[in-house]
């Protein structure tokens, strides 16, 4: 049997044909178009598509699997509230089940990363681990037993949205402080820039050739290898805020594993050796504290559509 795993995005719709392994068969992307409606039928044509082209039926698919930013009401498959594209209150499960005669399921797209990389992923050989994507903000994601873990609505996971700073930066929640403000690729990318400010004759400033708007999530680190000392700053400072922020997940959750994805957790070792260092010599219990392995993502782009299948593996 086969699953569909779509991956909703603000730019494109990518839906692919996986199979009981987690290995994607064939995918296609669309453009991600205006409305719900358009969406909606330009999805299931997608997966018609798909499922013709490997010369197979609806017979052979167990279901429908969505991972969508935003929020997300899994029990009734509703996206309550996706601010990028305005969506608000858009039943997508029974929508999409009117084109196509299959089961539906659908959850935050953080959440279905978490799932792919617990089921199919880094966190495989792990029954218990959290996630968090460090991208244009943070997502996170819980898998507790290998099921994931939502809250209650299946509005929780907002593990970027806890407070690491009283009364910091402004968040884009309306609140201050949170972790996102200090740990996405997006605070790592202004505090490169105001480290580079504070001293212009930083090698950060020929990285990105006297433009700093082509500051990325790379050039504090690629600069801190060279030896350069206010890359060095950011860098220092940046795992120290993701390691607090790590470190408050460990002594809630306790999990076998953790896992950095998106496009900053592409440091690598850079990043988890000097997490998992700080880690266990701050963590509740110290050295008696038991030991979480500090994971790196490894589905890449394909984790959306491959955890979005895997909401049929749980």
């Amino acid at each position: 049997m086969y699953t569909i795993g779509v991956d909703i995005g603000g730019m494109s719709v990518k839906v692919g044909l996986v199979d009981e392994n987690g290995k994607i068969i064939s995918q296609c992307r669309e453009k991600t178009a205006p409305t719900p409606d358009e969406v909606i039928f330009k999805m299931a044509n997608q997966i018609k598509s798909l499922i013709e082209g490997a010369s197979l039926s609806v017979k052979d698919i167990k279901g429908i699997g969505i991972g969508c930013p935003g929020a997300v009401t899994s029990e009734t498959g509703m996206v309550a509230f996706l601010p990028n594209l305005g969506w608000r209150d858009v039943p997508i499960a029974k929508e999409l089940q009117k084109l196509i005669d299959l089961p539906v399921k659908i959850s935050n797209d953080a959440n279905v990363a978490a799932l792919g990389e617990a089921i199919y992923g880094c966190a495989r050989d792990y029954d218990t681990s959290v996630m968090f994507t460090l991208g244009t903000g943070v997502g996170g994601g819980i898998i507790i037993n290998k099921k994931l873990y939502e809250g209650g609505h299946s509005r929780g996971a907002e593990l970027g949205h806890m407070t690491l700073v009283m009364d910091g930066e402004p968040c884009t929640c309306g609140r201050n402080g949170c972790i996102e403000c200090y740990v996405s690729a997006t605070a790592l990318m202004k505090q490169t820039k105001e480290e580079m400010n504070k001293n212009p004759e930083s090698l950060m400033w020929q990285i990105v050739g006297g433009d700093i708007n082509k500051v990325d999530g790379k050039t504090a680190f690629d600069c801190a290898k060279k030896g350069d000392k206010s890359a060095i700053t950011v860098r220092d400072n940046y795992v120290k805020y993701l390691s607090e922020s790590i470190l408050n997940m460990l002594n809630i959750f306790r999990p076998d594993a953790f896992i950095l994805g998106g496009g900053v957790s592409l440091q690598g070792r850079e990043l988890t050796e000097p997490v998992t260092e700080y880690c266990e010599k701050f963590n509740y219990g110290y050295e008696d504290a038991p030991k979480t392995k500090i994971l790196t993502a490894t589905l890449g782009n394909d984790a959306g559509i491959i955890g979005a299948a895997a909401l049929f593996n749980e």
